[in-house]
């Protein structure tokens, strides 16, 4: 099963407190953590979590250098941990912005997971499923220029496999916490049959409990994946 979470609330989690919205980013970071263990522990197989977003840029300096900050600490020092369990992380966004030492943190960490074979962790970072599908495009396209490949060979499997990590399956479900209900240009090629699930939670606040509803609520669910007949009931996919 694939899982994607978008991380939504974690600012608003701080605001409601009185705190900074930095904390809120900080507290958010620590419920990454806990989250994936759930999801090892209950044998989720992928993962993608939208960590950082194109559009994000656009918030306030204090709150990007707050982010690149935590970005560094947990890259270099807790989802490291993760390598003892197994876990395979790869990257699905464009890092080229970020500082060289989180460039380097992050290629670090997934050079020292490559060969796991357990849980895929995928972090969009500088991610936006636009920006990905003309990443795309333009790898396709120099394909074309190197007589790689025909015009006529460009199908969905080709285009799937220039993604950013083209080999990861498709979401079976998206989580999107904070109560609000749409994508934000989140895995837009990968989502056309996704199962959506939305919480009214903050993500700071979003629990272990509250992974096993948005769990019990997608079994709940046949997935007709556009066809007239109805296929297996999504609880046999877990």
């Amino acid at each position: 099963m694939h899982i994607g979470f978008i991380l939504d609330g974690n600012g608003r989690w701080a605001s409601d407190k009185g705190l900074p919205r930095t904390i809120g980013h900080k507290r958010g970071a620590e419920n990454v953590e806990i989250i994936l263990r759930e999801c090892l522990r209950i044998n989720i197989q992928h993962v993608t979590l939208y960590a950082f977003s194109t559009e994000n840029w656009q918030r306030p300096v204090y709150e990007i250098k707050a982010l690149m900050s935590l970005f560094k600490y947990f890259l270099n020092k807790k989802l490291t941990q993760l390598h003892e369990e197994n876990v395979k992380v790869a990257i699905v966004g464009d890092i080229s912005p970020f500082s060289k030492i989180l460039q380097r943190y992050i290629k670090n960490l997934v050079d020292l997971t490559k060969d796991n074979d357990g849980m895929h962790l995928n972090l969009a970072l500088n991610y936006g499923g636009r920006a990905e599908i003309v990443r795309a495009t333009k790898r396709i396209s120099t394909l074309i220029l190197q007589k790689k490949i025909h015009v006529e060979q460009i199908d969905e499997d080709i285009f799937c496999r220039n993604l950013d990590n083209g080999s990861e399956p498709d979401p079976d479900l998206i989580v999107r916490t904070a109560g609000e209900r749409r994508l934000s240009n989140f895995l837009l090629w990968q989502s056309a049959y996704s199962e959506l699930y939305f919480s009214d939670k903050t993500w700071p606040d979003f629990s272990n409990k509250d992974l096993e509803l948005a769990l019990a609520e997608y079994k709940r669910r046949t997935r007709k994946f556009g066809g007239l007949q109805k296929t297996k009931s999504a609880e046999s996919s877990i």
